[in-house]
């Protein structure tokens, strides 16, 4: 990772010497003088790209491999409750409305959480709090963000808001500033601090319902407790990052591959290797031609064949 961070700081466009890299922030930190082409390029520019990038990176692969420990399905991903679609609502509204890029990730953020909580409430009506019915509920409350927000692109200007809508869709960090990284970082501390605490326990509720309940957990609390720390992880990820596939499918299946299947190890290394995966990803978004690459495509080119690869040696191994 701190490889990654090192390159990630020195290549683009302006490309840099590592100890000029090392001379600016040393003079940020100490307020000394900096050059202003190199302050803006590496303050302003890439360090807060590269934070975003490890911190979504690593918040999406958590949020999947939680929720593929606690539905005990490997196909979940991060947006099972509905909270990419919502927060695609959010951000698609916010642009048909007009509004800056802060109010586009407040409304993000909001009608992600908001998708989940309908997720949630749906279990109630119906009286089964099963993981099968929060699934399906995940189902039916993403299909209905995504009628509406198919509703937003019908009515938008296909000149401007279209362009933005489908490109926020598509997932980039080319307009992340500072502060923007600084807004979601308590939410991404608290919520990882209390999952990866809570990981003996994830292995748990990996077990099933029945197992659970004979060793005295209460099943309804600590779900809920681990499925809406997951959901802000990934509301936060995605209201500055916009939608990015694959990455919370992949990565926990590669930490599994390299350490097993215990939670108490597995998240923290699926922690490291989802930042790092997305950072080698925005590297490569950035430098690979003039213009940003959208970080859907890539993932999404990179994480089927790979995803197929793990598949690959899983089968393998079994037979073996």
């Amino acid at each position: 990772m701190l490889v990654m961070v090192l390159v990630a700081l020195c290549v683009g466009h302006y490309s840099m010497d590592p100890r000029d890299v090392f001379g600016v922030i040393s003079a940020a930190l100490s307020g000394g003088e900096i050059p202003a082409g190199m302050s803006n390029v590496l303050l302003n520019v890439r360090l807060p790209r590269m934070l975003a990038a490890l911190i979504v990176g690593s918040a999406l692969s958590m949020s999947g491999a939680v929720y593929q420990g606690v539905f005990r399905n490997p196909l979940v991903s991060p947006d099972l409750l509905g909270v990419s679609s919502g927060a695609c609502v959010g951000a698609a509204g916010a642009i048909l409305l007009g509004l800056g890029m802060v109010a586009q990730q407040i409304m993000a953020f909001c009608f992600g959480l908001l998708a989940v909580l309908i997720a949630l409430a749906i279990p109630r009506l119906v009286r089964n709090s099963s993981n099968l019915m929060l699934v399906l509920a995940g189902i039916i409350t993403s299909g209905f963000m995504s009628s509406v927000l198919g509703v937003m692109k019908f009515v938008a200007d296909p000149d401007s808001q279209l362009a933005a809508i489908v490109f926020w869709q598509m997932g980039s960090l080319s307009v992340v500033n500072m502060g923007e990284v600084v807004s979601i970082l308590p939410v991404y501390i608290v919520c990882a601090a209390v999952m990866l605490a809570l990981s003996w326990r994830i292995n748990i509720l990996s077990f099933g319902e029945v197992e659970a309940r004979t060793l005295g957990m209460n099943i309804k609390r600590m779900r809920g407790i681990i499925i809406i720390c997951a959901s802000c992880l990934t509301a936060s990820s995605v209201c500055i990052s916009g939608t990015i596939g694959w990455i919370g499918l992949v990565i926990p299946h590669l930490s599994r591959l390299l350490v097993g299947s215990d939670h108490r190890k597995m998240l923290p290394v699926t922690l490291l290797l989802g930042g790092v995966f997305l950072l080698i990803v925005d590297t490569i978004a950035r430098t690979f031609t003039t213009m940003d690459i959208p970080l859907s495509i890539i993932t999404g080119l990179v994480g089927a064949p790979f995803y197929a690869w793990l598949l690959y040696k899983q089968r393998a191994r079994s037979l073996s």
